[in-house]
């Protein structure tokens, strides 16, 4: 099947569809869908590589955090034929609990991002996100 062409709208719509997934804790299976087998994901605590990486760290966040949300207040592409780089701004809210606190803990920060994206049969997939930058919100807890 040949690649969907990429666009400024299909990857503002992707940017936030990816959101929403990690937000809803979707079943790992959809959200691999969004991303290319040769993914290079590169997050404060590591860099994971590739489906089975990713799926590490999927587990781990999706057991961690919850009552996330994210906010995306930018999606700038740059389109090059079939690939996309991107630049992306959300602000990322959710609570963690530590055994055996009284409470959960409130998280809340806003991420610079840059990605990769290119042209699957279906749309975007992500092949290289970075988080360039994690800033904490006054009264945040730490990760």
């Amino acid at each position: 099947m040949p690649a969907e062409r990429l666009t400024e709208d299909a990857i503002r719509t992707f940017a936030e569809n990816w959101y929403v997934a990690l937000d809803q804790h979707l079943p790992q299976d959809q959200v691999l869908a969004l991303i290319t087998e040769d993914l290079e994901f590169k997050v404060p605590e590591d860099t994971f590589l590739g489906h089975q990486g990713f799926g590490r760290w999927y587990t781990a966040v999706t057991n961690r955090f919850f009552d996330e949300v994210h906010t995306v207040t930018k999606v700038e592409p740059a389109i090059e034929g079939d690939r996309a780089i991107v630049r992306v701004l959300v602000n990322w809210q959710a609570k963690i609990w530590d055994p055996p606190a009284a409470r959960s803990q409130w998280l809340g920060f806003d991420a610079d991002q840059t990605w990769t994206v290119v042209a699957g049969p279906d749309g975007p997939l992500i092949k290289q996100y970075t988080v360039n930058d994690l800033a904490p919100m006054p009264g945040s807890a730490s990760l």
